[in-house]
């Protein structure tokens, strides 16, 4: 039987650096968003250089032409980003008791320089090719650049989430290992789904193949022809079925387990309804032939999937996390 943690000191508990954390976490999706948007409509080339766009912090034209205001702002976001983590970071430094803490604002930090680094290369480096994967050198880091942001988004829950009051106050039950098992499991297989799209859309794999659920028009579930951009998409819908299983049986698990709290049976609920509205989204994708506007969305409902998942299994670590005593 699990025994019952003891509370942590409230005192730990710091409102200010706590909605300040919770502000920069939800600022992480608009710039995944922008980000989205701006591979969605072909414009994560339109301005050469970096860290400047067009050797300028303003560059001529970027407000009315569509394509240059997409990467801009991807970059001016993400400039904020980086000064709102180091922020973060040097408040935890200041402020807070716990050493895990401080050290996994560090490691975001650490994190989000690297990512905007990975982000210059992938425009400074795209002019070489790479022949053995027939792509350029640029791409590859572009697909780098998108797997390392859900790294990042996974960071900056977890220090939101130690932040806040509910975490700290937290009491009762642990959740169970089965239950905790299903949720490293579950974020495994999202982050293995999330880098094959990556590689998917950066390797112009979106619509390799153009007919959905079937994989070909005479409705046959394999394709007929094989290449690599077929076998990635191809990928990306059988992780896709995977997750169909694992997410709901995760979901259906915590929502079970007497450890979990109200905030995670609701958080199980959600979860089930954000993978409802992507699997309608990676339809819409075939359906509408890649809009950009459906594309973006099924991006950032991605992100938000595991964002989600990745709470759900942080919370129910929580006694693992601060040391306490569980079954």
């Amino acid at each position: 039987m699990a025994s019952s943690p003891p509370t942590v000191r409230t005192s730990l508990h710091k409102p200010a650096l706590a909605l300040f954390a919770a502000l920069g976490t939800a600022w992480v999706f608009v710039l995944v968003m922008l980000g989205a948007f701006t591979t969605s409509i072909g414009a994560g080339m339109v301005f050469a250089d970096w860290p400047l766009s067009n050797g300028s912090l303003n560059p001529h034209g970027w407000l009315t032409n569509i394509a240059m205001f997409a990467e801009h702002s991807h970059r001016l976001s993400a400039g904020l980003m980086s000064t709102v983590t180091i922020i973060l970071a040097a408040w935890l430094w200041l402020t807070e008791e716990r050493a895990w803490l401080r050290k996994l604002a560090l490691f975001a930090v650490g994190l989000v320089l690297v990512q905007a680094l990975v982000g210059g290369l992938r425009v400074l480096l795209d002019h070489l090719q790479v022949e053995m994967v027939d792509t350029s050198m640029g791409r590859l880091f572009a697909m780098l650049h998108a797997v390392l942001a859900q790294l990042f988004i996974c960071t900056l829950i977890a220090i939101t989430t130690a932040c806040s009051k509910a975490w700290i106050n937290r009491s009762g039950p642990a959740v169970g290992r089965g239950v905790r098992r299903l949720g490293v499991l579950a974020c495994t297989l999202l982050f293995v789904q999330l880098a094959i799209a990556a590689v998917m859309r950066h390797s112009f794999a979106g619509l390799a193949i153009p007919t959905f659920p079937a994989s070909n028009f005479d409705g046959s579930l394999l394709p007929e022809a094989w290449n690599f951009r077929v076998g990635i998409h191809f990928a990306h819908r059988v992780m896709a079925g995977v997750l169909c299983f694992a997410l709901p049986w995760f979901a259906f698990s915590l929502r079970g387990d007497r450890g979990a709290s109200p905030a995670m049976r609701l958080g199980a609920i959600g979860l089930l309804v954000l993978l409802a509205g992507q699997i309608f989204l990676g339809a819409q994708i075939i359906w509408t032939y890649r809009a950009a506007y459906v594309t973006t969305g099924h991006v950032l409902v991605g992100a938000l999937t595991l964002a989600t998942t990745f709470w759900l299994t942080w919370l129910a670590h929580r006694d693992v996390v601060e040391g306490n005593p569980v079954a």
